[in-house]
């Protein structure tokens, strides 16, 4: 008996090192200097969001992570930012149409996608927030999604060790405040940069197009591309797509924020970089996959009044160009992106 005690203290003992070891030398939990270095992929612009004030380290990144994953951030701690934001979409949320919040209750929108958010010039469908630091402080006060105040969310992680020591850690001393939290999640957020699809290699000459995909791109650059442009594929406008308003929700768009009659309807132009893991699609997820999508613009008679003029560019798309459209838009996933360990959640052991 006693030589078995022996052997499950001695099991036990190997076991808490080798847990141990796991923790410190899995690559889910380190950081080094170089993962966060701000690297400008070819051909992107200059970036509206400016890493000079907030300088990047491993520390204010690991820090911004665990808060990014952490559903302390929310009223009744049932909700983090990753709850809406799941990685494997691109960080947008494929389970709902609308986003959810506490107490299971539901949203107003679809959940837009992060990622290449430092060339952003404004965030949310409406554009109602114009800097990438102050971007959280909406769905964390939002009553519908976390239902939480900055106040609250710094009272509890002053009572939290693992916080306590995280932010000693980012910023050498002991001060846990608002500005501190929303800048270590600028460093997280700030760093989804994707950048490596097939199209990406493709024009590098790294990548080859099938017949059917090349067909797409040049229906793409005819017919979509005057919206969706550029290396980040997206001109950060605002435009009324032709949808047909929902009479449930009755979105207005960019006019709650703007005031103004002539931008009802307008919603902020999304990237299309990973477009094929973000379903569902539009400001209120009315489309499961992206053959709705292609239908609503392939013929004008679909397009409510007020429509932005430059959707006649498109005309009316036949069976095949459909389906070569939506070959080229699958090329625009980026595998290297969706699958990168810095961003993956580290309570995953």
């Amino acid at each position: 008996m006693k030589s078995k005690s022996i052997f499950i203290l001695l099991f036990l003992f190997l076991s808490i090192i080798i847990f141990n070891s796991f923790i410190q030398d899995n690559p889910y939990f380190k950081i080094t200097k170089e993962e966060v270095e701000l690297k400008i992929p070819k051909g992107f612009p200059k970036p509206i969001y400016d890493f000079n004030k907030n300088k990047l380290t491993p520390e204010g990144f690991v820090l911004g992570r665990k808060l990014f994953y952490d559903p302390i951030l929310s009223k009744d701690s049932s909700t983090s930012c990753s709850s809406c934001h799941q990685r494997i979409a691109a960080f947008a949320h494929i389970d709902h149409p609308l986003s959810h919040g506490i107490n299971g209750m539901i949203g107003k929108r679809n959940v837009m996608s992060l990622q290449n958010l430092i060339w952003r010039d404004a965030f949310m469908w409406d554009g109602g927030v114009n800097n990438l630091e102050v971007q959280p402080i909406n769905p964390i006060t939002n009553p519908i999604e976390m239902d939480e105040i900055l106040s609250n969310v710094v009272v509890k992680l002053k009572h939290n060790k693992e916080y306590v020591e995280a932010f000693y850690s980012a910023f050498h001393d002991n001060t846990i405040n608002s500005e501190r939290i929303l800048k270590s999640l600028a460093q997280f957020t700030g760093l989804m940069i994707s950048s490596d699809s097939r199209l990406d290699r493709y024009k590098e000459g790294k990548e080859t197009f099938t017949v059917t995909e090349l067909n797409g791109l040049k229906l793409f650059q005819t017919k979509c591309a005057n919206c969706h442009a550029g290396a980040l594929l997206t001109d950060n406008s605002y435009r009324n797509n032709g949808l047909k308003a929902d009479t449930a929700l009755r979105d207005k768009g960019r006019a709650i924020i703007t005031g103004k009659d002539e931008d009802n309807n307008k919603f902020k132009v999304p990237t299309l970089r990973n477009i094929e893991m973000t379903y569902p699609y539009m400001h209120d997820g009315r489309f499961r996959n992206l053959q709705q999508v292609i239908n609503h613009y392939a013929d004008p008679k679909n397009f409510d009044k007020g429509y932005d003029l430059s959707l006649n560019k498109i005309g009316v798309l036949t069976e095949k160009e459909k389906g070569e459209l939506i070959a080229f838009l699958k090329t625009l996933t980026d595998k290297v992106f969706l699958y990168d360990r810095r961003f993956a959640d580290p309570n995953i052991r």
